[in-house]
């Protein structure tokens, strides 16, 4: 057999990337996080057809790799709406906290495909919000040795 037949059957084949791990942890979502797993499966099917259409098999592959993802996280997905109870820190609600060291920080808890510390989210699974969920004002936390004294909650 040539080898021409030999890379053509290999070309035939399907790209196959494995699963995006998906966390074992609650997937809680604000109403933005859901807003945003749904643009994002939108974005995916977009992608898988102008793939398909161009007859690329990696960004086939890679399309539905994320549609899998998306769509299990979608299926999975626990709407929290946001709490109005500023009493204590609650899943969705903003906190400022006092650093040891004087910093001031102010953060969203949010679920984990929503977080981006960068822009002021956590996870709610973050040991900073783990600390500090369902403290109140006036409460100081250790976080990974350090502590933290929640100053306001909105």
């Amino acid at each position: 057999m040539s080898r021409a037949f030999v890379k053509e059957a290999e070309d035939d084949e399907p790209v196959k990337l494995p699963d995006r791990p998906i966390s074992p942890h609650p997937n809680l979502v604000t109403p933005e996080g859901l807003a945003s797993i749904e643009r994002t499966i939108d974005r995916f099917t977009a992608a898988y057809k102008a793939a398909l259409g161009k007859h690329d098999k990696a960004a086939v592959a890679a399309a539905q790799r994320e549609l899998r993802y998306w769509s299990t996280r979608l299926a999975t997905a626990k709407l929290v709406q946001p709490s109005t109870d500023r009493t204590g820190v609650h899943f969705g609600t903003t906190i400022v906290v006092r650093r040891e060291d004087g910093r001031m920080q102010t953060f969203r808890i949010v679920g984990e495909d929503e977080a981006d510390p960068c822009r002021g989210t956590v996870s709610h699974v973050s040991p900073l919000a783990r600390a500090v969920l369902g403290k109140a004002v006036g409460d100081v936390v250790m976080v990974l040795g350090r502590e933290a004294e929640v100053l306001e909650i909105k």
